[in-house]
């Protein structure tokens, strides 16, 4: 007999045009497994690199320290170098 009262977290609406994901389900890659679009993985985002801040001196108009904005940039550098490395590890885009 059919359980009408189930829900799967992770189903097919009808017509096969659309999956869902409910509230505790989850997708999976698993190991050498992709993501793609269109039957193609996304293309690699190179890791961001910052050139050193040049012309801050701390004095007059441009008060801020230089080590103080190499240090935001380096964090910056940081946190998307991790968003890409997710992306990567997901299968969204090719690893480099």
């Amino acid at each position: 007999m059919i359980d009408g009262t189930y829900q799967p977290k992770v189903r097919m609406v009808a017509g096969g045009d659309q999956q869902v994901i409910a509230s505790g389900g989850a997708i999976n890659v698993e190991s050498g497994g992709k993501i793609l679009a269109d039957g193609t993985q996304a293309a690699n985002i190179a890791d961001v690199s910052i050139a050193a801040v040049t012309g801050v001196d701390g004095t007059g108009s441009n008060a801020a320290a230089k080590a103080d904005v190499d240090t935001a940039f380096s964090q910056l550098q940081a946190k998307i170098n991790a968003i890409v490395a997710a992306l990567e590890g997901a299968g969204i885009v090719a690893a480099s």
